[in-house]
């Protein structure tokens, strides 16, 4: 299928500018549309990120993938990131899409971070069909242990760069802070719209036990597959491809 990338810039309220690409089926039935969050420090343009959000298209599903503040081509420090922000980001971006096509977002998907972002934020928003994440703490806290030693850096310094995944960025006190004390609990008790939980047995990033604890948490409708064989990051192509075929099949009859 014939795919279309469309730029979508993304205001949020705080006056930072994000930015976005929608990617679209060019031809073919539409079975509604869906929006990334991307894994922590990541980007839009993170490979899993680009080849889920096309994988879906193919599937029909129109997908945005998106630059929180301060990461890719969003405006904005990333040292200046709290918890707050990646909320008011995250929602930015699904009014964003709603504005751009006139259409609610069917589907919030989240990978890693960003997949507590996507339990955080989705339980809000009444008018998604379905949650999804991958690989998920059940904490937002959780990411903090990339910071290793360096954490003490930034509480002492007020930031510090921190090399993630190849990739330094620049983690500021603030950031730890709001991260330290908040969990998914209620917002796993307010949730009402169905729940699917992608992890691999084998993350070494973030352990399946997690998913576990979200599970358990979670009302029904909830579904929970074992991403076997797959890293956290879904780093082969076809581990992707096999993550948007599960979210296509899962989502049919949600989006009929």
């Amino acid at each position: 299928m014939a795919i279309r990338n469309t730029s979508l810039p993304i205001d949020t309220p705080r006056g930072i500018r994000l930015n976005g690409v929608l990617v679209e089926p060019h031809d073919g039935p539409l079975l509604g549309q869906a929006c990334i969050a991307h894994c922590f420090a990541c980007s839009k343009d993170f490979p899993a990120t680009v080849r889920l959000a096309r994988a879906l298209a193919e599937e029909g599903i129109a997908t945005l993938r998106f630059d929180f503040a301060g990461l890719g081509d969003s405006e904005g420090r990333f040292r200046d990131s709290t918890l707050d922000t990646y909320c008011e980001d995250l929602n930015a971006a699904l009014d964003a899409l709603k504005q751009a096509t006139g259409e609610p977002t069917d589907l919030l998907i989240g990978h890693s971070f960003g997949g507590a972002m996507a339990i955080h934020v989705g339980s809000q928003r009444e008018e998604l069909t379905g949650i999804v994440t991958i690989a998920a703490p059940s904490r937002p806290g959780h990411v903090a242990h990339l910071f290793g030693d360096i954490a003490d850096t930034i509480q002492r310094e007020g930031f510090a760069r921190v090399n993630i995944g190849g990739r330094p960025v620049e983690i500021g006190r603030a950031f730890l802070d709001s991260i330290e004390a908040p969990t998914l609990d209620s917002a796993l008790e307010r949730m009402s719209q169905p729940l699917l939980l992608l992890h691999a047995p084998g993350d070494t990033v973030v352990s399946v036990d997690h998913a576990r604890k979200i599970f358990q948490q979670a009302h029904h409708p909830k579904s929970f597959v074992a991403l076997h064989q797959t890293d956290h990051l879904l780093s082969r192509p076809e581990h992707t491809r096999y993550v948007a075929g599960l979210i296509h099949a899962w989502a049919a009859n949600l989006l009929d």
